[in-house]
């Protein structure tokens, strides 16, 4: 897609909802030209797309939207090489990348992670609760999922900005239009993310610990012995995924939430009054806009989904975030509804052998944030004296540029 037709993806990126409503009524699968791919938009034709495996390959789940200039891939060739993670690989690699994932998201390691979430919440809120006003995204939804994340990896918490800001100038510079200087700045913060974690990885290999970077290590390489530099490398990617994923994500969950609840004042004052709707509130937050809106999938044969052939290499764009809206699935999709009747599971951590291994600590966040939120600023509004918050043009972390609130 040319630079030029920028602007009309990033308008379908920051409100793609008009496209998926039209894309649902119509018969068979909807060609997105600003996307490259067949839009699969029904919650029913979704899950079908996410069962078949073999034949909807993830090879290609994450492409980026952009391709890094001279300056920025001379930045990264002194870093890690790009390897086959947990999200873009199929069948037994795929097991092989998400076995440790399993493991180090498991029930009991998530809820023993539940304290510290809480330390960090509070103490986020009480840095700022006294000025009476704050900038949301980055003074809490930017920083609570990176510590959460920090501390299930194993990285010491001095290196956690810096992993942080590594992970957001990844999305920058693969997904966003830069120059050239700016790209190769952003390819610099890349590159030292690589080497933190490459440092992180050593470490645990001398001195394994109860944390999941030592759980990959020895699940991806292993033994005892010096790492090679090809499980270095496959190490790195893996856990810069896994990084990046892990905070991404639940910010623009944790911040579009908050978001619409802001908006819906009756139900935030809901909220507040009965805490044992939480739970609920979790679930529609992520329902209703959803955090990771859209994955790649490219077939391996020739297939017929929804009444459409598509041939072997056809790209489709599975958008969750659509699925999640389906008429047929939920009544009055389009309202944002902690009180909703319905039950049924929705498609926000995906669905399938690819279903988000890190849901479990996702919902932890946001519950944790909540419950914080309420009890601590019941009286939370967002500040009419700023302009409306504008959603970020992006499908893969859905959210809210800023958002002004004041209580």
């Amino acid at each position: 897609m040319a630079w030029h037709d920028q602007a009309t993806r990033d308008e379908l990126y920051r409100d793609p909802y008009e496209l998926y409503a039209r894309a649902r009524r119509a018969e068979g699968l909807t060609y997105v030209p600003e996307f490259e791919a067949w839009l699969v938009a029904r919650d029913q034709d979704i899950r079908e797309v996410l069962r078949r495996a073999d034949d909807f390959s993830s090879a290609n789940a994450l492409l980026p939207d952009v391709t890094p200039a001279g300056p920025a891939l001379a930045v990264l060739a002194g870093g890690f090489e790009p390897r086959p993670t947990v999200v873009s690989s199929d069948g037994a690699a795929h097991r092989r990348h998400r076995a440790p994932l399993n493991r180090g998201l498991a029930a009991g390691r998530v809820a023993a992670l539940a304290p510290y979430a809480r330390e960090c919440a509070r103490g986020l809120v009480d840095g700022f609760a006294a000025d009476k006003s704050a900038e949301l995204v980055e003074a809490y939804a930017r920083r609570l999922p990176g510590m959460v994340a920090g501390r299930l990896i194993g990285l010491d918490p001095a290196d956690v900005p810096a992993a942080v800001r590594g992970g957001y100038r990844a999305e920058e510079l693969l997904f966003r239009p830069l120059p050239p200087d700016a790209q190769a700045a952003a390819a610099r913060d890349v590159v030292a993310l690589q080497h933190l974690l490459d440092r992180c990885i050593r470490e645990h290999r001398a001195e394994p610990r109860e944390d999941l970077c030592s759980d990959m290590v020895a699940a991806l390489a292993p033994g005892r012995g010096e790492l090679t530099a090809d499980q270095r490398h496959e190490l790195v990617a893996n856990l810069q995924n896994l990084l990046i994923a892990g905070f991404l994500t639940t910010s623009a969950l944790v911040s579009t939430t908050l978001l619409h609840l802001l908006s819906h004042p009756k139900q935030w004052r809901m909220l507040c009054a009965d805490p044992g709707l939480i739970p609920a509130a979790v679930e529609e937050g992520a329902r209703f806009d959803t955090a990771l809106q859209a994955f790649r999938r490219r077939t391996t044969r020739p297939v017929v989904l929804a009444g459409t052939h598509l041939p072997e290499g056809a790209c489709v764009l599975v958008a969750f975030g659509s699925g999640n809206r389906d008429e047929r699935r939920y009544a009055r999709p389009g309202a944002f509804d902690i009180r909703r009747a319905e039950n049924r599971p929705h498609l926000a951590y995906g669905h399938g052998p690819h279903a988000c291994p890190g849901a479990r600590l996702a919902r932890l966040q946001l519950h944790t944030t909540l419950e914080v939120f309420t009890r601590l600023l019941p009286g939370l509004r967002l500040d009419g004296d700023r302009p409306p918050p504008r959603m970020r043009p992006t499908l893969i972390d859905r959210s809210p540029e800023a958002l002004y609130a004041a209580w």
